[in-house]
């Protein structure tokens, strides 16, 4: 369970375990987890070489060690019933870390003055391990949904059973939100903060924006598909483990839902279970109109997931001024681009970017280009290029844009893979105006 990097194949190195993850270094000491809980005892064995372990594929060792390490660590009290999905706690603390960083970051703006950090989990199950983790270690406060008694019953214990939480945590059950899928919970809670409809019985004092939502979304479509990994038992009931379409028709469903909320929420993000569906996700989402998408792996040991994390709300600009003041023409090259990539592709990209901005522009596709509009209290505008990404959000790459009233993007394919993007001022009185290149 330690940290540390590893390499992958041809000398790279895989991701580590997130930094502030209290479980980075040095990994749970087992032998001094069992002298201090002689409940956990039982489970671990000693080699001759002295390496305290634990079996990973005994349903009862691994819930044994999720509650020691809970209590242990975070002063966590909590249980599960057998057959529940069991979680590992480091690789969900991953996950915590991860939200927190997009919160802390400088690229969407805050949507409110309030310190106060407010999520909302999507299938908190019986284990309720998003809340229990975010409000111990950071003092967020959460709204986690289910849909089962059993998911909905056990939740609630494990917030009753730590006083110093019940404030912050609050299990609300998705069939009673009026929403035709778990995932539309979010969208329905939002809805009711903005309007001050009573929530079961309790009507909101005042408007409340969410800082973000998340999911551990059931990663399979059949049962049969759960058990496949030998090494390890976490456990898990059908309604846990398995949907029509498995994560991929999921995690889309909330996405479907999430353009519903577009600037009601910071953050969008969920867990994935397997690689080969990113991609389809992150097109996916760019299709809806999100103006930033970032991914992410958590690495746990001998485990790999994914986050996903996407927002409607245009990024924070900073400006820099270019050192090539004076010019009313600008060009760049995009190179290494796939296929799907191509001119149109990138136009559109662009025009999602400034609708997001609020910012009025006009398609002419059979010039391949876009007419950018600036109102008079706009100051602001420039070109945007990560050039450390050629290919991965090019909808993220081409942010263009110079101070003035008007200007226009033309992208032209040069080969295949290849673009040459130009922009250029439509106003000639302020062709001596300084570029301005902002970064998201």
């Amino acid at each position: 369970m330690g940290g540390g990097r590893k390499r992958r194949r041809g000398g790279s190195e895989a991701p580590a375990i997130h930094p502030r993850n209290r479980y980075a270094t040095p990994a749970p000491d087992f032998a001094a987890l069992a002298s201090l809980y002689p409940s956990f005892a039982p489970f671990v064995s000693v080699s001759r070489g002295g390496r305290a372990s634990i079996d990973f594929t005994d349903f009862a060792a691994t819930r044994e060690l999720t509650r020691v390490l809970l209590l242990h660590d975070h002063g966590v009290s909590w249980w599960i019933p057998n057959g529940q999905l069991c979680p590992t706690v480091p690789n969900r603390s991953n996950y915590i870390h991860w939200i927190e960083d997009l919160l802390k970051s400088d690229l969407i703006p805050p949507l409110s003055s309030s310190n106060k950090t407010r999520g909302f989990d999507i299938g908190a199950g019986a284990n309720c391990i998003y809340p229990l983790l975010g409000a111990s270690l950071l003092g967020w406060s959460f709204v986690g949904s289910d849909v089962t008694d059993v998911a909905l019953e056990w939740a609630r214990k494990n917030v009753e059973n730590n006083p110093q939480l019940v404030d912050l945590i609050e299990i609300r059950n998705a069939n009673k939100m009026s929403c035709s899928s778990e995932s539309e919970a979010v969208v329905g809670e939002a809805d009711r903060e903005n309007t001050l409809e009573p929530v079961d019985g309790v009507a909101w004092s005042k408007p409340e924006t969410l800082n973000f939502c998340m999911c551990n979304p059931p990663f399979f479509e059949r049962i049969q598909e759960a058990g496949l990994n030998p090494k390890t038992s976490c456990g898990g009931t059908a309604e846990e483990m398995v949907c029509p379409g498995g994560e991929q028709a999921f995690i889309s469903r909330i996405i479907e839902d999430s353009a519903s909320l577009k600037n009601s929420l910071r953050w969008f993000t969920s867990m994935i279970g397997r690689k080969a569906n990113l991609k389809l996700l992150v097109s996916k989402i760019r299709e809806a109109g999100a103006s930033v998408v970032k991914t992410t792996e958590f690495v746990q040991g001998q485990t790999a997931r994914w986050g996903l994390a996407w927002s409607f709300i245009a990024p924070r600009k900073m400006v820099v001024r270019s050192s090539t003041p004076g010019r009313a023409n600008h060009s760049f090259m995009l190179h290494g681009l796939r296929r799907e990539y191509g001119a149109f592709q990138v136009l559109k990209s662009a025009e999602t970017f400034f609708h997001a901005s609020n910012l009025s522009c006009k398609i002419d596709s059979s010039l391949f280009s876009i007419d950018v509009t600036l109102s008079d209290d706009q100051a602001q505008a420039a070109m945007f290029l990560d050039e450390s990404d050629s290919v991965e959000g090019v909808s993220t790459k081409l942010h263009s844009a110079v101070t003035g009233s008007s200007f226009r993007i033309s992208v032209f394919e040069q080969m295949p893979g290849t673009l040459l993007v130009k922009g250029s001022l439509l106003n000639k009185a302020l062709s001596d105006t300084p570029l301005l290149v902002i970064k998201a």
